[in-house]
Formats: C-alpha cells, sequence, structure tokens
C-alpha cells in the first residue's frame, strides 16, 4: 500500500459504497412491482361480519390444539347465554361440537346475509368439508340479535 495514493484509495472506497448503496435502493424497486401481498381488514358492521369473525376464529381455535380455552372464550363473548344453555345441551346428547353441528372440524367456512325481522337477522354458514378436490358442504342458519349482533341461534339447515 505505499504506493497508493490515500486520497484515490478514499475515493474509491466512496464509489463503491455509492455504488453498493445505488445497487441496494434499486432492489426494492424491483420487488415492488410484483403484486403486493393481499390486505386484509375488518369494521364494525352488521351482524353477519360478525357471525364471519367468530367462525373464522372459532374454527382456529378448536383446530389449534395449543390454543386452551379460546374457544370457551369466544363463546362467551359471540353467543347469547340462552344459546350457550342450548348449545351445552345439545352437545352431551349428540357428542358432538353445537356450533359446527359435527364432530370434526371444516377445512373453510363461508357467511351470507340472510333476512331480518323482529330485531333479528339470519345468516346461511356454509362449512365445507373433505378434499379440494371433492368438498362436501353442510349448511347452518345462524340467528343473530340487531341491538346486541350477539348470536342467539343455531339449526341445521336441510
Amino acid at each position: 500500500m505505499s504506493g497508493m495514493n490515500p486520497s484515490r484509495t478514499t475515493s474509491r472506497a466512496l464509489v463503491a459504497a455509492a455504488l453498493l448503496i445505488t445497487a441496494g435502493a434499486s432492489v426494492p424497486a424491483v420487488a415492488s412491482s410484483t403484486s403486493p401481498p393481499p390486505v386484509r381488514s375488518g369494521a364494525n358492521g352488521p351482524a353477519y361480519d360478525r357471525v364471519a369473525d367468530f367462525y373464522g376464529a372459532y374454527i382456529d381455535a378448536v383446530n389449534d390444539s395449543g390454543s386452551g380455552h379460546l374457544d370457551t372464550q369466544l363463546r362467551t363473548f359471540y353467543l347469547t347465554p340462552g344459546l350457550r344453555s342450548r348449545l351445552a345441551t345439545w352437545e352431551s346428547r349428540e357428542h358432538a361440537d353445537g356450533v359446527l353441528r359435527a364432530q370434526d372440524v371444516p377445512r373453510a367456512w363461508k357467511v351470507t346475509p340472510g333476512d331480518s325481522g323482529m330485531g333479528h337477522t339470519w345468516s346461511t354458514v356454509r362449512l365445507t368439508w373433505g378434499s379440494a378436490q371433492h368438498p362436501t358442504y353442510t349448511y347452518l342458519a345462524v340467528q343473530s340479535d340487531l341491538a346486541t349482533k350477539k348470536i342467539s341461534d343455531i339449526k341445521q339447515k336441510s
């Protein structure tokens, strides 16, 4: 290094650093030209949104063996006391989960709003079972109280 000019070495180092910074700055620009990740959002909307929120969280909770008592906490928050009592009776008699009306956990769910009247609104919950190639479906009629948006009844649709 004795034959090198210190200012030339510093200049080369600065040019190299500038090139690295410029190259690094262009990488995010390339990455951002790909499609963005999907966006999820939520709002305090209609009662059927609450039904969808409940079924999504509940299915996750019963599917995850490490969730502790989250399924019970979700029932307490989203379901009326009267429905929780009726579900306990149904579950004791049927030996199945009353929210899902099954012994297993579905792989997908879909909520469609229905009619409203007399302080209630109804939603249809479609639960998807089986493989993606051979799905089967069950349908539930879910009643919510308009004033509280709490789920007040769940029945199997025929």
